[in-house]
């Protein structure tokens, strides 16, 4: 079956948007304790690109497949990992790229850069990092994986913030409140 993009982000309500992260079929890489470990020769560049032994990985169903075996431990290294072994993977800042952000209905709903979708809360938070010169929002994905808001991303978050929070450039989504300034 051909890969179909989700819909723009913009035109879907929060039940739809839901209904795509609930859909959402990844593999059940908590419950596999590989007993083999090694590296996977592979990179994500901080601009969300994927190397394998140093040539940009061009098909993007691939990208998606590996981005569902990722996890990253509480050292901060991260992994692929399939029932058999567990990999090393070089990611230069994080996993993904949030690459579109809406509000709708109160909360904030991100594309990330494999579009998959995200709704922030308690379970999915912001963090803010970075200085005043070069400001970094990173989103929690999953399994201790982040994405990093785009520049177009940030300026979506921040033009939210500006609307609902004012000068306080505070957010909020599912009940979770997510200051935006460092």
């Amino acid at each position: 079956m051909p890969y179909e993009p989700p819909p723009y982000l913009a035109e879907l309500t929060l039940s739809q948007i839901a209904e795509q992260v609930a859909n959402r079929k990844l593999p059940p890489v908590e419950g596999w304790d590989p007993q083999k470990s090694g590296d996977s020769q592979m990179r994500i560049a901080a601009d969300g690109t994927w190397y394998h032994e140093g040539s940009p990985i061009r098909r993007q169903a691939m990208v998606r497949a590996f981005s569902g075996l990722l996890t990253r431990d509480d050292s901060g290294q991260h992994w692929l990992v399939t029932p058999f072994e567990k990999l090393t993977i070089e990611v230069e800042d994080a996993a993904f790229i949030a690459v579109d952000c809406t509000q709708t209905e109160g909360d904030l709903a991100f594309r990330l850069n494999t579009d998959e979708l995200v709704i922030a809360g308690p379970e999915n938070q912001l963090r803010v990092a970075g200085d005043p010169e070069t400001p970094a929002i990173y989103l929690m994905v999953r399994r201790g994986c982040e994405a990093r808001l785009n520049r177009s991303t940030y300026t979506q978050l921040a033009e939210i913030a500006l609307e609902t929070g004012g000068d306080d450039w505070i957010v909020s989504s599912q009940g979770a409140l997510f200051p935006l300034k460092g």
